[in-house]
C-alpha cells in the first residue's frame, strides 16, 4: 500500500471542492474526491494529474452508512492514511417554510449534516488511532444566522456547526484538529454567474470569494501547529456586510 498521505474531499464540486483537492494535491497529498456521480469528477482528475498530482475518484452517497464505511476502508487499505478530510456538501435549497415538504427538509439535513457525521466518524476512528489528522467542515452564513426561505438549510448548517464543536472538544485532546469554516459570501461559480449577474460582476473588485483562495485557507488550517489551532474561521470578501 502506498504511504502517500491522503486528502479526502467529500463533495468535490466544480468550484470550492475541486480547488481544495487541487491544493492538497500540489502539497503532495493523494486527492481522493467523491460525488454521487463519479463520472462528473473526470475533469478534476485530469486537471490534477496534468499538474503532476495524484487523484482517485469515487462515486458515493454521503448519506448512506454502508457506502461511507466501505469508502473509508477502501481508501485506507488501498491508497493510504487519510490525513485530512474535508466535508464540503452544500445542500443550499431555498424554500418558504410554508411550502417546505417534510421529505425535502429531511433530505437537506441528511446531505448537509448527517453525511458530515457519518464521514467524520469513520475517518476520526483512524485518525484517533494514529494520534493525528484534520477534519474540516465547510459552513455558510446559514451556520450562524437563519434567513427567510432558508429554514431547512440553516437548521442543517447549525447542526453541522454543533457537530464540529462537539468533535473538536472530544477529539482535540486525542490529536485530531477539527475545524469549522464559515463561508460568508458569494463564490465564483457558474451558479452565481448565471443566476446573480449583478453579484457576479463584483468579481472584478474582488467582491466574491475565489475557490483557490478558500483552498489556500484550508491548506493553512491543516498546517497549523497544535499549540495554536483554529477551530472556527470566517472567510468573506472585504466588502461583504456582516
Amino acid at each position: 500500500m502506498s504511504q502517500q498521505p491522503v486528502a479526502l474531499v467529500i463533495g468535490a464540486g466544480d468550484a470550492t471542492g475541486g480547488a481544495i483537492a487541487r491544493r492538497f494535491a500540489v502539497g503532495g497529498y493523494a486527492a481522493c474526491v467523491t460525488r454521487r456521480d463519479a463520472d462528473k469528477l473526470a475533469p478534476l482528475k485530469s486537471a490534477i494529474e496534468a499538474a503532476g498530482g495524484v487523484c482517485h475518484v469515487f462515486g458515493s452517497d454521503a448519506r448512506k452508512e454502508e457506502d461511507v464505511v466501505a469508502l473509508i476502508e477502501r481508501i485506507e487499505q488501498g491508497i493510504g492514511p487519510i490525513e485530512v478530510m474535508v466535508f464540503n456538501i452544500g445542500a443550499n435549497v431555498p424554500c418558504s417554510v410554508l411550502e417546505e415538504t417534510a421529505r425535502k427538509y429531511f433530505k437537506i439535513w441528511e446531505m448537509a449534516c448527517f453525511g458530515g457525521f457519518l464521514n467524520a466518524r469513520e475517518v476520526a476512528k483512524r485518525m484517533v488511532a494514529r494520534g493525528r489528522g484534520t477534519l474540516i467542515f465547510t459552513g455558510a452564513t446559514a451556520s450562524v444566522r437563519g434567513g427567510a426561505g432558508f429554514a431547512a438549510f440553516a437548521g442543517a448548517k447549525h447542526a453541522l456547526r454543533a457537530l464540529a464543536q462537539s468533535m473538536a472538544r472530544e477529539l482535540g485532546p486525542q490529536g485530531v484538529h477539527v475545524v469549522h469554516v464559515i463561508i460568508d459570501g458569494a463564490i465564483d461559480t457558474a451558479f452565481i454567474r448565471d443566476n446573480f449577474p449583478e453579484r457576479y460582476a463584483l468579481k472584478e473588485q474582488d467582491g466574491i470569494l475565489q475557490p483557490d483562495s478558500i483552498a489556500d485557507a484550508y491548506w493553512m488550517l491543516h498546517q497549523q501547529p497544535r499549540d495554536a489551532w483554529t477551530h472556527e474561521l470566517d472567510l468573506r470578501p472585504y466588502m461583504e456586510t456582516f
